[in-house]
């Protein structure tokens, strides 16, 4: 990845009916998805809504933390004033 891009954590509820932003939950973004959490399955569904919902390809979200965790850390690739304002239109 190159230097430009934004850090923010997510909450994930794995197992879910479809895969959605569900607001916040703790201050941090809440999503859900339909995949287990077994063998980096929800890791990888919640790299593709992520990449979805902010409008980069999905090559361009990198978890930084907590693939054992409901707790996660994202790394998104891309100009910085843009995803912010995209990430604010989710948490919204």
């Amino acid at each position: 990845m190159s230097g430009d891009g934004i850090e923010f954590e997510v909450h994930v509820r794995p197992g879910a009916r479809r895969d959605a932003v569900d607001g916040t939950h703790d201050g941090v973004l809440a999503v859900r998805v339909s995949a287990p959490p077994a063998e980096g399955r929800a890791n990888e569904a919640v790299r593709r809504l992520l990449a979805a919902e902010l409008g980069v390809r999905r090559g361009a979200v990198e978890l930084v933390t907590g693939a054992g965790s409901r707790r996660k850390r994202f790394r998104v690739e891309g100009d910085p004033d843009e995803l912010r304002a995209r990430l604010d239109q989710l948490l919204s």
